[in-house]
C-alpha cells in the first residue's frame, strides 16, 4: 500500500466557511519520499489526515476523492502510519513499551516479535529509557520520539509524518532523522513529511510539493538563502527583577534553579528533551506549586499579593500579571471562536483586532481554535496570553509550526514587547529566536 492519489480533494472543517484545502489533484507513486510545504494554515496536516482516512464523514465536507492504491484511503485507515504534530494524541498506554507494543498487536503480529521490534523501534529514536518507562512522566519531545517508535515498529507501506522534530532538542532531532532514514531502507514504503526545518529535511526526501496560494511563506528560518532574521533593538541596561527563583527544584533531576527574571530583558531557556525546560516554565508561570524552593514576585509585580508566591495567586490575578503559553496550545484553548478566545480575559474590541490582525489570525476569527491548524493555534496561544497585558511572559515553544512570514511577525512582536518593558522567558528549541531576542541563556542539562 504506497500510491496516492487526490482527484479534485477539498475539505472543509464543520463549522468553518472557509474550505481548509480545496481543487487539489496530485499522485504520489510509490516508494516516493516528498516534502509537503506550505504556508502555516495551508492545509498540510489536512491532507496527511486524508490520506490517513482520518477524516470522518460527520466532521466536515469533502469533496473529491482520496486513493491510497486505488481505494478510498477510508477503507484503508489502520493501515497507514502516521505521526500528528502532537503526540500526546496518539500516546495511548502507561508505559512507553506497552505503547509501542499496542499496534504491533492491534495488527495481529506474532507474539515473539513484537517485543524485539519494540526495542528495535526505541533504539532507532534513540528513546532514553526502558521499556518500563511512564509515558506521563515524559517531556513533550520524548513523547514525540515514543510516537515515532510505534509508527516505525509498523513497517507500514504509507508514512506520514507531521512536523516530526519540531519539539525535539538539536541531538534529539538528528537521532530521529536518522531513524527515519534507517526505516525508510528497511522497508518499501512512500514517505510524506511535512516540516519547517526545510535545511534538515532535504536529506530524506526526493520531490517537494507545495500547496496554497503564498508559496513564498514557505522559505522557513532554517532554510538556506533565508533572508537574515529581523534586527531588534539593542536590550540596553535590564530593569528590576519581576521574578526570582530560589533554590528550584525540577521534576525528575537533583538540579537546583537560582535565576532571576528581568524587566525589558529575554531569558531564553534551553537545553535537551527531559531536562526539565518545561516544568521550569509552569512554576516560572505560577501554574505549579514548587517541590523544592520557591519562586519569589517582586512587590511591582505581586500588588496586593506580595506576601504570596505566584502559585497561590487567584487565576485572574495571575493571568494578568504573568502570562503564559503552553507547549500543547490546545490545552489553553476554552472557547469556541478565536475572537472569543482573545476577548475573554477581558481584551477591549481594539486590542483584540489587534492581536488578530498582526498575527494573520483575522480571517479565522468565528473559527473554532480546535480546527486550525498547529501553527495558527500556537499563534493563537501566544495572542490569548499578549492579551491580558501582563508584565511577565512565559512561553514554551513559541515559534513551533511558523512559516517565514509568521515567525518574523511573532518574533518582532516579542521583541516590541520586551523592549517595551516586558519580561519575557522564552523556553525553546529554535536558535533563531535566540539569536533575534535572547539576551541571557540559561542552559538546562539531564
Amino acid at each position: 500500500m504506497s500510491t496516492v492519489e487526490f482527484r479534485g480533494f477539498g475539505w472543509r472543517h464543520a463549522g468553518r466557511k472557509a474550505w481548509a484545502v480545496r481543487h487539489l489533484d496530485l499522485r504520489i507513486e510509490h516508494g516516493e519520499r516528498v516534502l509537503l510545504q506550505g504556508a502555516s494554515g495551508a492545509g498540510k496536516s489536512t491532507v496527511l489526515a486524508a490520506m490517513a482516512g482520518l477524516l470522518a464523514e460527520d466532521s466536515g465536507e469533502q469533496e473529491g476523492e482520496v486513493l491510497v492504491d486505488g481505494r478510498p484511503a477510508l477503507q484503508l485507515r489502520g493501515e497507514t502510519g502516521i505521526v500528528f504534530q502532537d503526540p500526546q494524541t496518539q500516546l495511548v498506554m502507561s508505559r512507553a513499551g506497552d505503547d509501542v507494543a499496542f499496534g504491533l498487536e492491534n495488527r495481529g503480529v506474532p507474539r515473539a516479535e513484537i517485543w524485539p521490534r519494540v526495542d528495535a523501534a526505541l533504539a532507532a529514536v534513540g528513546f532514553p529509557y526502558g521499556r518500563d518507562r511512564g509515558t506521563a512522566a515524559l517531556s513533550g519531545g520524548e513523547q514525540q520520539r515514543l510516537a515515532i517508535a510505534g509508527v516505525i515498529a509498523l513497517r507500514p507501506g504509507l508514512l506520514l509524518l507531521d512536523e516530526p522534530t519540531a519539539n525535539l532538542d538539536p541531538e534529539g532531532a538528528q537521532l530521529v532523522r536518522t531513524a527515519i532514514a534507517k526505516a525508510l531502507r528497511d522497508l518499501d514504503a512512500t514517505m510524506v513529511l511535512v516540516e519547517h526545518r526545510v535545511d534538515e529535511a532535504l536529506p530524506l526526501v526526493d520531490r517537494t510539493i507545495v500547496i496554497g496560494e503564498d508559496p513564498d511563506a514557505v522559505w522557513t528560518p532554517s532554510a538556506p538563502g533565508s533572508p537574515p532574521m529581523p534586527a531588534r533593538k539593542a536590550p540596553g541596561p535590564p530593569g528590576e527583577a519581576l521574578l526570582t527563583a530560589e533554590g528550584l527544584g525540577l521534576r525528575h533531576t537533583d538540579r537546583t534553579i537560582d535565576e532571576v527574571v528581568l524587566r525589558g530583558q529575554a531569558l531564553a531557556v534551553e537545553g535537551p528533551n527531559g531536562a526539565g525546560k518545561t516544568t521550569l516554565a509552569l512554576l516560572l508561570g505560577g501554574l505549579t506549586r514548587p517541590s523544592r524552593g520557591r519562586v519569589v514576585a517582586a512587590p511591582a509585580l505581586a500588588g496586593r499579593d506580595a506576601a504570596r508566591p505566584p502559585h497561590r495567586w487567584r487565576a485572574g490575578r495571575l493571568a494578568g500579571r504573568i502570562g503564559s503559553v503552553f507547549q500543547n496550545p490546545e490545552h489553553q484553548f476554552v472557547t469556541d471562536t478565536v475572537r472569543a478566545e482573545l476577548a475573554l480575559g477581558g481584551a477591549s474590541p481594539s486590542t483584540v483586532d489587534e492581536l488578530l490582525s498582526r498575527l494573520y489570525l483575522d480571517r479565522l476569527a468565528l473559527a473554532n481554535p480546535f480546527t486550525l491548524s498547529g501553527g495558527e493555534q500556537r499563534r493563537l496561544s501566544v495572542a490569548t496570553a499578549l492579551a491580558a497585558a501582563p508584565r511577565v511572559l512565559v512561553l514554551d515553544e513559541p515559534t513551533f509550526g511558523q512559516d517565514l512570514r509568521t515567525w518574523r511577525e511573532l518574533v518582532t512582536l516579542l521583541a516590541d514587547l520586551r523592549d517595551e518593558g516586558r519580561a519575557l522567558v522564552l523556553v525553546t528549541h529554535d536558535p533563531q529566536l535566540v539569536a533575534a531576542i535572547g539576551d541571557r541563556r540559561l542552559e538546562l542539562t539531564r
